[in-house]
C-alpha cells in the first residue's frame, strides 16, 4: 500500500516522505507568537493507515515500543508519541526501499 500510494518514495529523503505523508510538523508562528507545532496536509488516506501500523508496532515491535516507551516516560501525549512512531515508521520503510531491504529486528 505504501508504494502504491507513494510511488516516489525511494528517490526522496526521510524529511520529504514524512512530508508527504502530512507528518512533517508545520510551524503556525508570526513575529514573536510561537504556536504549537502541527501535522497537516500530505497524503491523509495513507496517513491513516500508517496510524494503524503504528499503533500496533508501538506495543509490538521491539525496536519501536522502545522508542514509544521512552517518549511516553518522557511524559508526551499519546498522539504525540503515535505520530513520532508514524513518522519513524516511514523513514525506516524509505531507508529500506532504497536499499532493497527487508526489514529484521536487530538483537537484543
Amino acid at each position: 500500500m505504501l508504494l502504491a500510494e507513494m510511488p516516489e518514495l525511494v528517490q526522496i529523503s526521510g524529511e520529504q516522505a514524512a512530508a508527504l505523508t502530512g507528518l512533517a510538523p508545520i510551524a503556525h508562528d508570526s513575529g514573536a507568537m510561537r504556536g504549537k507545532r502541527a501535522i497537516e496536509g500530505g497524503r491523509r488516506l495513507l496517513r491513516h493507515l500508517l496510524f494503524q501500523a503504528a499503533l500496533v508496532a508501538s506495543y509490538h515491535n521491539p525496536v519501536l515500543k522502545t522508542f514509544a516507551d521512552r517518549l511516553r516516560d518522557a511524559g508526551k501525549p499519546h498522539k504525540a508519541v503515535i505520530t513520532a512512531v508514524t513518522r519513524k515508521l516511514v523513514t525506516i520503510a524509505n531507508a529500506l526501499c532504497k536499499v532493497r531491504q527487508k526489514w529484521t529486528a536487530q538483537p537484543a
